[in-house]
């Protein structure tokens, strides 16, 4: 049987990932949803919670614009067959949530962080006290106030600001402004690194995330 809630936690994924990236509203599908996304190298994306290989096939034959994404939450080894040739794969993602609670996180000696909100869009900085980048992330605000989520995208700590705390100081405070501006549950899909941080601050992983892009050899030239 269909496994209607992780559809439902993709579905509201992807509500905020728009708002964060500031693409197109997501188009219905008989299988998911496409996304407009609008970049050179990432036009569009589809998105399946739940896959099948007769959906997949059919999507790659209709394909033929470099810069489209399939993000399909199944394991790698799954709907790699499925595809043909000029489909690459990206890292495999994890689905996730947490409930959200308030959090007071401490910034580390010799960083300082700023955080703003914008059409939707919560962002945290962290730099050194010279100024230079250390680590940053951003939360989308989406759903009703009655049953509001945020979701959590591009997390990133440069390399030499790695295991100080840094990524749980963002995430932290990602999280935190979210509770304060209603949100009670998080959503985010995260990386191999990312999935080990996120499992300690409590959250917990749904899915795995399959992510493809169409990039035929001879645009790649």
């Amino acid at each position: 049987m269909p496994d209607t809630r992780i559809s439902k936690l993709v579905q509201m994924w992807i509500s905020g990932w728009v708002v964060s990236r500031g693409s197109s509203d997501p188009i219905d599908e008989p299988w998911g949803w496409t996304i407009d996304v609008g970049q050179p190298r990432h036009v569009a994306r589809h998105v399946l919670p739940e896959p099948s290989e007769a959906d997949v096939r059919k999507i790659v034959a209709e394909t033929s614009a470099p810069g489209t994404w399939l993000k399909l939450f199944a394991e790698d080894q799954t709907v790699l067959p499925w595809v043909g040739p000029g489909w690459r794969l990206d890292g495999p993602g994890f689905l996730m949530t947490c409930n959200l609670a308030p959090e007071s996180p401490e910034v580390p000696a010799g960083y300082t962080l700023t955080r703003w909100t914008r059409g939707g869009v919560s962002r945290v900085l962290v730099r050194t006290l010279d100024g230079h980048f250390a680590a940053r992330g951003q939360i989308a605000h989406a759903g009703s106030r009655a049953g509001a989520h945020a979701v959590v995208d591009q997390v990133a700590t440069a390399d030499e600001h790695r295991r100080k705390g840094l990524g749980g100081l963002v995430m932290r405070t990602l999280q935190n402004t979210a509770y304060e501006a209603g949100a009670r549950t998080g959503v985010l899909v995260g990386t191999p690194d990312g999935r080990a941080l996120y499992s300690a601050l409590g959250w917990t992983a749904h899915a795995p995330m399959a992510s493809l892009w169409y990039e035929p050899s001879d645009a790649a030239q």
